[in-house]
């Protein structure tokens, strides 16, 4: 299964960058494009590792619960 990356904006706008065979990879190259980012620039990438473009996609737009909060 391959890695994509994503641009991830506002209201679940997804913009696919790039996808690669091995974590390494894509993980180096979403370093270099989250260096290159704009401060002002709306948007997160991400790094998600799916079957396809549509189990990507999906997995991005789902909600996850936060945390279990520790011993306090």
């Amino acid at each position: 299964m391959p890695y994509y990356i994503y641009l991830v904006k506002p209201f679940a706008q997804l913009e696919k960058l790039a996808a690669f065979d091995a974590f390494a990879e894509a993980s180096g190259n979403a370093k270099s494009l989250r260096a290159a980012q704009n401060a002002g620039a709306q948007g997160k990438i991400k790094v998600i590792f799916a079957e396809n473009e549509l189990q990507a996609e999906d997995l991005l737009c789902q909600v996850r619960d936060a945390p279990p909060r520790g011993d306090e």
